[in-house]
């Protein structure tokens, strides 16, 4: 444990930093492992604060559930809440249900809902992770992790560092102002081109996201 108010070189902490970072790799090859078994995915995001009796986690899991009949494994970050939810859905479908949880100093359990886990060290290499050739991308509200994960996936789509696949940000009363932000103030001063605005939909409707998926997973069968 460092004192506080004593200043560490810069050099040691870079140093340090490197050291724990050593095994970002055999991090992410782990988890290529575990995603070459499954031929079709679709990875959720949202926030792990959302309770059981939540409207979103009983969306989150109803969509789960209709997406694994259709043969997809649901991917998710492990944890509680919209998490719990997605991979609970998968499961009580007797479907795939991947967890690719987080070490954190106040330990994120992996819920009981997984076929198929691994738990990170590093945020990076899970991110790489979670967001490698999946299907389709679903974002129920969540917080700044959420925001995160969304805004990683449009960037990459909108580069075209990413096959382009649906992204659903479902809830339209949660996403409204957030989409009203990308097109009142970043797509009129210029900061992204015309289209970027086009690379997500927003919908509350499972079947619409389903469809959607569908649709998407028949034009690259073809």
């Amino acid at each position: 444990m460092t004192p506080k108010n004593v200043c560490i070189p810069r050099e040691l902490q870079l140093q340090a930093a490197m050291f724990r970072l050593g095994n970002v790799d055999e991090e992410i090859h782990a988890g290529y492992e575990i995603l070459q078994k499954y031929h079709k995915t679709v990875t959720f995001f949202g926030s792990a604060r959302i309770s059981e009796d939540n409207g979103y986690y009983q969306k989150a899991k109803e969509l789960a559930f209709q997406l694994a009949k259709d043969g997809y494994t649901i991917i998710t970050g492990g944890g509680g809440g919209i998490m719990e939810a997605a991979n609970r859905g998968a499961i009580e479908a007797g479907g795939q249900s991947i967890g690719f949880n987080i070490r954190l100093p106040h330990e994120q359990s992996l819920n009981k809902y997984t076929t198929d886990s691994f738990a990170f060290t590093h945020f990076a290499p899970r991110k790489i992770v979670m967001t490698l050739l999946a299907d389709a991308y679903v974002c129920f509200p969540g917080g700044f992790g959420t925001m995160d994960e969304i805004c990683e996936i449009i960037t990459l789509t909108q580069t075209k560092k990413m096959t382009p696949v649906p992204i659903v940000l479902f809830d339209k009363k949660f996403w409204h102002k957030w989409d009203e932000f990308v097109h009142e103030s970043i797509l009129p001063n210029k900061l992204i081109s015309d289209g970027d605005e086009k690379i997500y939909t927003i919908t509350e409707d499972i079947t619409e996201v389903v469809d959607l998926i569908k649709s998407q997973q028949t034009c690259c069968d073809r």
